[in-house]
């Protein structure tokens, strides 16, 4: 399971700075065929604004997998270690349940629907842009499941050890 957590992250990581880098070459484009040639190109434009919402999704699911997403946690510090990772769980369970419903199929019926539709300025399926909202429900679906268990894992190591075992 490790391995493929490391092997998500890898291509997550890599593809949100390869599409990063991307959308930096297009935004510069953009601003010198706007300013310069006083002629701006409407593809780069719309590209950039459907990379950017890829970035957003797909940076989402890998912050989150990491555990490094911003979080209330003053009433979770207070709380006494066994009930901190009870509450951990129950949090990684409930994203989960929101990820699958939403996320993944809510995305999935969003792209069948748009696949008939096609952007003027690209020509490509809007089912396309739509994909990236199931994919990265997939991702943090896969990293709530991660998550469980290195929590669940946790418990038992702290479980055994109070037993003294």
């Amino acid at each position: 399971m490790k391995t493929i957590r490391g092997t998500l992250d890898r291509i997550v990581e890599w593809f949100c700075i390869v599409t990063m880098g991307v959308m930096t070459l297009l935004v510069t484009w953009q601003v010198i065929t706007r300013y310069f040639f006083n002629n701006p190109s409407a593809i780069t434009e719309r590209l950039t604004q459907y990379l950017f919402v890829w970035l957003v999704l797909y940076g989402a699911a890998y912050v989150f997998g990491k555990r490094d997403h911003m979080a209330i946690v003053f009433v979770e510090e207070k709380l006494p270690p066994s009930i901190r990772r009870v509450v951990e769980i129950l949090q990684e369970v409930l994203i989960g349940v929101f990820a699958v419903g939403v996320m993944v199929y809510g995305g999935y019926q969003s792209t069948l629907k748009q696949m008939v539709q096609a952007d003027a300025s690209l020509g490509i399926p809007m089912g396309v842009v739509y994909s990236a909202i199931a994919l990265s429900g997939i991702c943090i679906v896969f990293y709530s499941v991660h998550n469980i268990m290195e929590l669940s894992g946790k418990k038992r190591a702290a479980a055994m050890k109070e037993e003294g075992v």
